[in-house]
């Protein structure tokens, strides 16, 4: 596995990381127990964004310093970048299961946060195993890479024909299995994930839910991983593009959890993004589309399906997350 970052930026990136989970998490606590509002989830989302365009000016001149040449410098940064649009991207779908999953179970807005942050620490952990491997993977078996395009094009397919398709979430397989391992009370108990009813101890839903998160991090890691490579093999960029993305997740979920009916056709523009990396991984040892038109295309495709999405959004009562 080979990397252009030196040393010291990745021991950069692992200490910003732990920091700012850390901030995160005393945040968390001293707030408490209380709804996320939409002022706030704006203000953490433009500070996550902010950080990691940030961290990417700080690539960029490290490559600089490191290479003497700018202009690698510049197509590394655009990796990033571009890596960074397709993770944020597919986390807003990843986004639309969450809550799914919250309104299912009816789960108190004010609870909610601290599912998001121990899916957030499970994302991370997982994401930096598979990339690590898959880049292993790849140096490896250099064959991998069409696996991974025509699996990321049957995904977009399927994804396409699945949009605008409510998900049954009482056959969901996973969801069967956990209610036979784990008895679960009726009714939550606070924050806790057990509690004791007529002398038995019972997992609560808030357990279960976070279960379920867990796998659906795992389903998407899957889906995600693979599209990045398409863009660079380089694990660092694959590694700090995936994990900057994640960390705003929280923050982006009280945002669109909001306005979830006015993207009703993102599902779309995911579906188109995801066929045209697996084709643009099929093709690498034929032509290597530029990183630009890369970035071109994920841009446009997203902000096309969003706007038209906002024209055509359905007309809703106002519902609060987890009411």
């Amino acid at each position: 596995m080979t990397t252009i970052a030196p040393l010291w930026l990745w021991i950069f990136f692992v200490v910003s990381v732990l920091v700012a989970l850390f901030v995160d998490f005393v945040v968390l606590r001293k707030q408490g127990a209380h709804e996320v509002s939409v002022k706030e989830a704006i203000n953490w989302s433009l500070v996550w964004v902010g950080l990691s365009l940030a961290f990417n000016a700080l690539f960029w001149w490290a490559v600089k310093d490191s290479t003497g040449s700018s202009e690698l410098a510049t197509t590394k940064s655009l990796e990033f970048l571009t890596g960074y649009l397709i993770e944020k991207s597919l986390a807003v779908d990843n986004i639309f299961v969450f809550l799914m999953i919250f309104t299912y179970f009816s789960v108190p807005a004010a609870y909610q946060k601290r599912v998001l942050m121990y899916g957030i620490i499970g994302a991370i952990v997982l994401r930096t195993v598979m990339i690590l491997v898959g880049s292993w993977l790849i140096a490896q078996f250099h064959w991998i890479l069409y696996v991974f395009g025509a699996f990321l094009l049957i995904t977009g397919i399927k994804m396409w024909w699945a949009a605008g398709q409510e998900p049954d979430l009482e056959s969901n397989p996973a969801l069967k299995l956990l209610r036979k391992i784990m008895p679960v009370s009726d009714k939550f108990d606070g924050e806790r994930f057990f509690t004791v009813q007529r002398g038995k101890r019972l997992a609560t839903p808030l357990l279960l839910v976070i279960a379920l998160v867990g796998i659906t991090d795992v389903i998407f890691a899957v889906d995600s991983i693979p599209a990045i490579f398409a863009i660079t093999n380089d694990p660092f960029i694959v590694l700090t593009s995936n994990i900057f993305a994640i960390l705003g997740l929280r923050a982006m979920y009280f945002l669109l959890a909001a306005m979830a009916a006015k993207f009703h056709l993102l599902s779309y523009g995911l579906a188109i993004v995801l066929s045209f990396i697996g084709v643009k991984m099929m093709l690498i040892d034929i032509y290597k589309i530029p990183v630009m038109v890369s970035l071109g295309v994920v841009v446009v495709v997203l902000a096309l399906t969003m706007i038209l999405s906002v024209r055509t959004a359905p007309k809703i009562d106002s519902h609060t997350p987890g009411s």
